[in-house]
């Protein structure tokens, strides 16, 4: 067997691990709930133990080594999460390098969404584009910047924080001390509150979706509203990097023929570089293994 690595997934909910080899092939995968109540030492020792149970299926002699893939700002220098609010008792937790005393294999710390944005420009959707932008919608919305095949993190780790580009000046208020954020416009949570204050009978992201569907006008009004933040965003990032490629992933992704038509039409209106170049604006590939696929990249391109 040639090279493999293990890529990790660290969600609130979720902790999923997968070993991946050379050539993009899902080898073994292991998924188990992120008990969030717990120690960050069990935490770390639930991480170590489900690394080690696919590295002792595969073999030691062949793991190129490890990428974990955390909510949070990452200081990429020190391996620490200085920013999780998902998982706050991670928080400034020197994570890589407590994986790497119990395994003693080399371990590569990403933000969650620049994992899943280099999962997509390797196996996904991005496939053979240097430059491309990932957004993904859900609770909140996140986003990952790839320049030249590697993610763009900024000079402390903190590029590409998509889901606080302001699109309402004004608008609804978010935890991160700004106003008209874009995830308070157009993530799965804002879907929700714009059907509360509507008065919709339903609260659910999917069944608001079906009532569009069947012609609703308010339900049909929440997602022209969804779109045009996005439009607004998407333009902002297309007259800033001037990439080729953009993706959007996440559940709300199911609603694209209704929020798609207003995004694109804001984009048309609001950007000079789009009308000119045509980028691609498109729905990801891989789902919720974008994550896993891009962590376990990350040691192949540590070493090439």
């Amino acid at each position: 067997m040639g090279q493999y690595s293990i890529g990790v997934d660290l969600g609130g909910t979720n902790l999923r691990a997968a070993a991946i080899s050379a050539e993009g092939k899902m080898l073994g995968k292991i998924a188990a709930p992120t008990d969030v109540s717990r120690s960050h030492a069990e935490l770390i020792s639930s991480i170590a133990a489900a690394i080690g149970q696919l590295r002792d299926s595969l073999g030691r002699e062949n793991l190129a080594g490890v990428g974990v893939g955390v909510p949070g700002f990452i200081d990429m220098d020190k391996g620490l999460i200085v920013g999780s609010n998902n998982i706050p008792q991670l928080e400034g937790v020197p994570v890589r390098a407590e994986i790497e005393g119990i395994l003693q294999t080399p371990v590569i710390l990403e933000n969650d969404a620049n994992a899943a944005a280099l999962g997509e420009s390797w196996m996904g959707a991005g496939q053979g584009v240097a430059d491309q932008i990932l957004i993904t919608l859900g609770t909140g919305i996140g986003g990952g910047i790839i320049s030249g095949g590697r993610v763009l993190h900024g000079y402390r780790g903190m590029a590409g924080e998509i889901g606080h580009i302001t699109v309402v000046p004004n608008g609804n208020p978010c935890a991160c001390g700004n106003t008209g954020c874009l995830e308070k416009h157009a993530s799965a949570t804002a879907i929700r509150s714009m059907a509360l204050l509507m008065g919709l009978p339903v609260t659910e992201a999917r069944d608001i979706y079906d009532l569009a569907m069947r012609g609703n006008p308010r339900a049909r009004m929440i997602f022209q509203s969804m779109g045009e933040a996005l439009g607004i965003a998407l333009a902002t990032l297309i007259n800033v990097f001037n990439f080729p490629l953009y993706l959007l992933a996440g559940g709300p992704l199911s609603a694209w023929q209704l929020f798609a038509p207003p995004m694109l039409a804001e984009i048309e209106k609001r950007s000079f570089a789009y009308r000119h170049t045509t980028p691609r604006i498109e729905a990801a590939k891989l789902g919720n293994e974008a994550g896993l696929y891009g962590a376990a990249y990350l040691p192949f391109q540590a070493g090439s």
